[in-house]
């Protein structure tokens, strides 16, 4: 009878996403000719082999694609027991891995540990970020719990809870702060600085221009949104920001900030997490949490910039 460990599951889950040996070692904590043995060891066990392995990467075998897909639901459904267990014990406690997205990260993340840490003392925060992509597959995965990002996601296994909605300013150089604030249209034919591809918030602020995928001839790009604020403060172009990242980048960029013309572009931040997981309820209780401060971030940033 073939009997693989968990052991055995977790580590070839793990190397089937990575399709490396090393990075899939640090994943679990282990050295790499660890990881091998137990490899081979699944494979001694199954009696064919699930990796060819390469010189740089390995591949799957047309039997590791199937296996690796019934040991993520077998290691998906493990722990659900887990959480299913920790939903019977009452308030909310160890460990909370939550994904977060860039452009909200660095400026509500800090006020959310402290309040989540406030309301659940046993909880063990485990914040990762990352673009909206790879959030959602890792929680799809079952390597997050649950994510904050832009709505919406529109995936049937995941459940969408509205958080707050914000808008979207005009940082321009200050010596433009008395000219007109632009129209849509005319944003295209000015130099706009945005995020590199990836970024839900790059395709919501081409949307607002209506340029759709069309990438305009003057645009530039950038990694984050500090990086686009202090550009525009040199003097090079434009940009859009998101209301909360206001306080924080605006402090060193000689920049001026508008609201754009009705209607004005906006988001809705939300969290997100598996229909399935049984701590449903509690994630909907930090969400309640989370939608209490960016609320509060929202208000503060309005009334020390007069927006």
């Amino acid at each position: 009878m073939i009997s693989p460990s968990m052991k055995h599951l977790r580590y070839f889950e793990a190397l089937s996403r990575h399709g490396h040996f090393g990075r899939a070692a640090e994943e679990c904590a282990v050295t790499q000719p660890a990881l091998s043995v137990q490899i081979k060891e699944l494979e001694a066990l199954i009696g064919a082999p699930l990796v060819e392995r390469g010189a740089r990467r390995i591949h799957l075998t047309s039997l590791g694609k199937e296996f690796a897909e019934r040991a993520q639901e077998i290691l998906q459904a493990v722990d659900e027991l887990g959480e299913l267990a920790r939903a019977s014990r009452g308030p909310l406690m160890g460990e909370l891995r939550i994904g977060v997205i860039p452009t909200v990260a660095p400026y509500l993340l800090p006020s959310v540990i402290k309040a989540l840490a406030s309301h659940y003392p046993g909880l063990d925060l485990r914040p990762r970020e990352a673009v909206t992509a790879k959030l959602i597959t890792a929680l799809m995965e079952g390597r997050l719990d649950t994510a904050i990002v832009a709505l919406p996601i529109s995936e049937p296994m995941l459940r969408e809870v509205p958080l707050f909605e914000e808008e979207f300013l005009l940082a321009r150089a200050a010596a433009d702060a008395d000219k007109p604030v632009p129209k849509p249209d005319k944003l295209k034919e000015m130099r706009l600085l945005l995020l590199e591809e990836g970024h839900c918030f790059r395709e919501q602020a081409l949307s607002y221009c209506s340029m759709g995928s069309v990438t305009p001839r003057d645009l530039m790009e950038g990694s984050s949104l500090s990086t686009l604020v202090q550009m525009v403060g040199a003097g090079i172009g434009v940009t859009l920001i998101p209301e909360m990242a206001v306080e924080i980048e605006t402090r060193s960029a000689d920049v001026a900030l508008a609201r754009l013309p009705e209607p004005r572009p906006t988001r809705t931040i939300g969290m997100v997490w598996r229909r399935t997981n049984p701590l449903s309820d509690q994630f909907a209780k930090v969400a309640g949490i989370v939608r209490k401060v960016g609320l509060e971030r929202k208000a503060l940033v309005g009334v020390q910039f007069k927006l």
